[in-house]
Order: structure tokens, then sequence, then C-alpha cells
């Protein structure tokens, strides 16, 4: 999953981008409400975490914007704003979710796991076809109940695969998953990883649809 923050307290914004990486989220970071506003309505994310106490542009406009835009990317507004009735009016204005600083990073991660869940194929944290199960509350990728060793590019990849299941996925929509804004990627990055991720997993459960990307049948 892909995750725009925008949030211009750069010291709050480096420990964000460090626990997301470390559950296994692509983050992407700008400090500005109108470059910010310009990526999600370019759907360059998955989800945004969005600041309200912007230099250049209130959190509650880039909020407003991307609803009339009919923007249906999820939106966890993260601010120091904590009445009761700014929470209302950021929920009442399209926010997927409200969290007020100071906050418990558990908190706000475990808040994006439910969202994360809304937007999966299934409601529940394991997702199991045939002998294989991801566990996306544990991170893990199981065989026949057995965890396997993977990298976090390759917990990504079957991830992204796995949840999409039935649905072919391209190359790029793959590099989308695994990598962010400024990573420099090998033209042949995604089938490294699929070539990896194969050897770890039943013979053919990774499909290749020639010239179109890969797929993992439900």
């Amino acid at each position: 999953m892909r995750l725009l923050l925008i949030e211009d307290d750069m010291q709050l914004a480096a420990g964000l981008i460090q626990a997301l990486r470390s559950e296994g989220f692509a983050v992407d970071h700008l400090s500005s409400g109108r470059q910010g506003l310009s990526a999600l309505l370019a759907r360059q994310a998955d989800m945004a975490i969005l600041d309200l106490g912007l230099p250049d542009m209130d959190g509650i406009e880039i909020l407003k914007q991307a609803r009339q835009q009919r923007l249906g990317i999820p939106i966890l507004v993260l601010t120091a704003r904590d009445s009761t009735a700014d929470k209302i009016k950021g929920l009442d204005l399209g926010a997927d979710d409200y969290l007020a600083k100071p906050f418990d990073v558990p908190e706000l991660l475990a808040r994006i796991r439910v969202i994360a869940r809304r937007l999966g194929t299934s409601d529940d944290s394991c997702i199991t076809i045939g002998t294989v199960t991801l566990d996306t509350l544990a991170h893990k990728v199981l065989v026949e109940q057995q965890p396997l060793a993977l990298s976090r590019r390759e917990y990504m990849l079957a991830k992204a695969l796995i949840e999409n299941a039935g649905r072919i996925q391209s190359r790029e929509q793959l590099e989308s998953h695994l990598y962010e804004w400024g990573d420099e990627v090998a033209s042949n990055a995604v089938e490294v990883h699929v070539h990896h991720l194969r050897k770890k997993l039943p013979a053919g459960f990774i499909q290749t649809i020639r010239g179109v990307g890969y797929t993992v049948n439900k």
C-alpha cells in the first residue's frame, strides 16, 4: 500500500516515515499543502495522511477540494486541532478518520490497518489461497502454516498479488507498491523480485500473463 504523508513538521514526518516503512508501507512525503493536493488529485497514492496546519494551504481546504473532485482515496487527518467541532467538521468534509496530536504511533498504525483492510479483497486480516496465507497484522506469508523468510519488498509483492487475487497486476502497478518517489528502479526489478518470491511459494502460485503482468488465482 502506498501512503502519501502531507506534514510540514519534518521531525514528526521523519519518525512517521520510519514507523510506516517498518510496517511494510511505501511512503511518499510532501510538506507543502498545494503539492499535496496536486499529488492527491493525480491519484498518486492509495491513502493519505493529512496535517491540517500547513503553512501554504489549510488542510481543511485540501480535504474539501479533494472530495469536491470526487477523489475516493481514503484520507486520515492528523492534526493538533482536537476540539469536537474540528473533528466533526473534518469528518463531515470527507475524512475517513481523525486523530489528534499528540498521538501514540501504535494507535495510528492500527487505524491505518483498519482502512487498509477496507481497501483489500477481504475484511479479515488473513487471506488464504490454497496452502498460502497472507497475515497482514503479523506481516507474514505462510505456506502450510509455516512462515516464510521474506524481504520487505518480497512481502509487499506477495501482499499486492494476494490481495488482488484474480486480477492481473502490471509491472507498473507492482512497482507502485514496492517503490517510492525518487527510488532508482531497475528495468527488471519486478521480474527479479517475482523470481525470488516464486522460489519460496508453491510451484505455479504466481502466474505470468505474457506482455501484461502477473496474477494469483483465487
